[in-house]
């Protein structure tokens, strides 16, 4: 069983925030209505509009701060000993908060795993983040990672997983769940392309909801995953809001596997 980590198990990500001011009150918003409806996870990262989409989440969260899981994450170059921890306080600043609920390795880099632990393992100890764990991650990575003293502490791999990526269930994610590890979907509507697919709008149509609704039921109901959607639009947050209520009965998944196949080997982890 998956150990509970996370408030929600629906969120949401700022991929591609932060870059445009033109954008700020509208995304300040959008998060800001996330939370009115729910949606109490929020994962955003350094590499973010290098910055920009912290600095948006700091303005939507201010005054709420303690509403909300926040999950931010380590650019690879950032992650040595010394380097993880000025980051850190970096984007605490820019979060304007004391601390993150949960500090990932973006990806794998050039930095020893020894290293960015140690890090982690300081922030810890300081109180600037509650828990650590990586993103982009496949199964020799993880168990060269849990391999290392305090390795086995990591609390989440954050991947892309959606309908139409699902090569993660191949290993990784029955590696995650035997050590009860969350695994966070970042895109689970595919950047937007799940959402014009017709067998979706067939499916959706047919359970009285929307694709990104059905797209998003799917993944929620797959033990230990928790999904962080990104979008700036009213009524598409208020869909992604309801789509824990929609649940899809045995045929309607059999229909979705039919159209959006598992894997039936072993690939490379996809990355976006």
């Amino acid at each position: 069983m998956t150990r509970t980590l996370f408030p929600v198990r629906l969120g949401l990500g700022t991929w591609t925030m932060g870059e445009r001011r033109r954008d700020r009150v509208r995304e300040v918003a959008a998060l800001r209505l996330g939370l009115d409806l729910g949606l109490a996870l929020i994962d955003t990262a350094e590499m973010y509009g290098e910055g920009g989409a912290e600095e948006i989440v700091g303005e939507a969260i201010a005054g709420r701060r303690d509403d909300v899981f926040l999950v931010s994450k380590v650019y690879p170059h950032n992650a040595s000993a010394k380097g993880a921890v000025a980051a850190c306080e970096r984007s605490l600043a820019r979060l304007r908060t004391d601390r993150l609920d949960l500090y990932l390795l973006h990806w794998r880099g050039g930095v020893p795993l020894a290293d960015t632990l140690a890090a982690f393992t300081r922030l810890q100890r300081d109180g600037k983040i509650v828990r650590w764990g990586v993103s982009n991650f496949d199964v020799d990575d993880m168990e060269e990672l849990v391999a290392l003293p305090g390795g086995d502490a990591c609390a989440a791999n954050q991947v892309y997983y959606s309908l139409g990526e699902r090569g993660v269930e191949w290993s990784l994610l029955p590696w995650l769940r035997a050590r009860g590890m969350p695994m966070m979907a970042y895109s689970p509507l595919g950047q937007g392309r799940l959402l014009g697919d017709p067998m979706l709008a067939r499916v959706a149509a047919a359970t009285g909801s929307t694709p990104a609704q059905v797209a998003l039921a799917w993944l929620l109901a797959r033990d230990g995953v928790v999904a962080i959607p990104q979008s700036s639009d009213p009524a598409h947050l208020r869909q992604i809001a309801a789509a824990p209520r929609l649940a899809l009965d045995r045929s309607t998944l059999a229909t979705l596997d039919a159209a959006f196949p598992p894997p039936t080997g072993s690939r490379s982890l996809a990355m976006l």
